[in-house]
């Protein structure tokens, strides 16, 4: 094999033992050598089924015995039955995990059955396509038929295709008229409602959601149909998100936004103002530049509120985002609402090893009274350090010899047992507490 494959005896044992990838000229001599045909390679799922279980045993509950990477590969190898199982037992672990931490810290007494939330089940689905859905994108791209349409008279335009395409009607209504929503389809009538309340980037997203429910209903079911999912909750948690999505590659088309998004280093403020969106959806949509032949950065996405609580995370990174009980209090997203609308910077190591750049920023939400004048939340974005050189906001660190602040996921499933913002005692330290000393807090052993 070595001789017909011109590699050495050596090489080939470490490819047989899983120690190596095959590269593509070696590849493609084997095809050559052996007569395999290039489609049963192509077909395989292996390299998805192995991010996968990678990022299982980047779990805090394996720290003490995680499998290296030769082992994963060869579990792949030998026994893929075994990992399509052990997949499955850890997505029950963490929906089972995920509902008695939000049973923790609810209040009902009545309990419901184990079970992901609406939330869980968007963030798993869009974590499992990588948060990227080619179909939308082609949906998107040919949505207004090649004509060019700038982005100050996109408004216009849409109320204009929404009247002469859907028959459909856009209204704005003052607040006093809408005082509990900020948008309504009258689908009998065929009329949208728009509350004064929203902003004008917001009005213009919201006409295209609507568009996207009613053009891309068909669209959005195949999607769904991929979904495991059968609660209407979670079905319809689920319809909402992927209609963002085409709304936003609708605004923001991919190739045009990952050029100017490249070109100005992910400024994203340059990239809302050059786009006509907010900085919440141009964040947004750069976690979806996930296309094989046209990749951006990857970037994991989390929205708190100013208790802690996480209202929104998307991730095509490795990065592990906690849901119930917020983030972690070391990441400095939450410092960001003491210093509204500046960009807070951070270098964090995760558990596993695994360090981040994250950036983040408080955005406002919509205000309809002089009562509602600080409805802040703040947006974090992140990703590898791997990737700092195309990140503007990194350029003022010394990246040699960066400040690294240590993280972890939620408190309730973080390994630092000596954390002084540690809040609870978490479920995989069962250590007992020295009564003989004190540490930096109450649950340090």
């Amino acid at each position: 094999m070595a001789k017909a494959l011109g590699i050495s005896n050596s090489y080939v044992n470490m490819l047989e033992k899983n120690e190596r990838s095959v590269s593509v000229p070696v590849l493609l001599r084997l095809l050559e050598a052996y007569g395999v045909d290039w489609r049963e390679i192509a077909e395989d799922d292996s390299t998805a089924a192995l991010g996968d279980l990678r990022t299982v045993f980047q779990d805090p509950l394996f720290e003490a015995h995680r499998p290296d990477l030769p082992q994963l590969r060869a579990l792949l190898a030998h026994c893929p039955d075994v990992v399509q199982c052990l997949l499955q037992l850890h997505r029950s672990y963490l929906a089972a995990t995920d509902q008695i931490l939000g049973l923790s810290n609810a209040r009902e007494s009545k309990l419901r059955n184990l079970q992901a939330s609406p939330e869980a089940v968007v963030h798993d689905f869009f974590r499992n396509n990588r948060n990227h859905f080619p179909e939308l994108e082609d949906a998107a791209a040919a949505f207004w038929g090649g004509r060019e349409v700038r982005s100050d008279d996109v408004y216009t335009a849409l109320k204009e295709r929404l009247y002469e395409r859907l028959g459909v009607t856009t209204e704005l209504v003052p607040v006093a008229r809408m005082p509990e929503s900020l948008r309504e389809y009258d689908e009998s009538r065929k009329i949208l409602r728009l509350s004064e309340g929203l902003d004008h980037p917001n009005r213009t997203f919201q006409l295209v959601h609507v568009t996207a429910l009613i053009e891309q209903s068909e669209l959005i079911d195949t999607i769904l149909a991929r979904l495991n999912v059968v609660e209407p909750a979670g079905l319809n948690r689920c319809r909402v998100e992927l209609a963002n999505y085409f709304a936003a590659a609708v605004l923001m088309p991919y190739e045009s936004f990952l050029n100017e998004a490249l070109a100005s280093k992910y400024d994203f403020t340059h990239l809302s103002l050059r786009f006509g969106v907010s900085f919440e959806q141009a964040c947004h949509r750069a976690t979806t530049l996930q296309r094989e032949t046209a990749k951006g950065v990857p970037f994991f996405f989390l929205r708190i509120d100013k208790a802690g609580n996480v209202t929104k995370r998307f991730n095509s990174t490795a990065f592990q985002l906690a849901e119930y009980g917020g983030a972690c209090p070391r990441l400095d997203v939450h410092s960001s609402f003491r210093t509204p609308g500046a960009i807070v910077p951070q270098f964090v190591e995760m558990p596993d090893g695994g360090r981040f750049f994250v950036f983040a920023r408080t955005v406002n939400r919509p205000r309809f009274t002089r009562h509602t004048q600080d409805k802040r939340l703040a947006i974090a974005m992140g990703c590898g350090i791997e990737h700092l050189e195309a990140i503007g906001y990194a350029e003022e660190f010394r990246q040699s010899n960066p400040n690294i602040t240590e993280i972890g996921i939620n408190c309730r499933i973080c390994p630092r047992a000596n954390c002084d913002q540690r809040a609870h005692n978490a479920m995989i330290l069962n250590a007992p507490v020295d009564v003989r000393r004190r540490g930096p807090t109450r649950y340090a052993t």
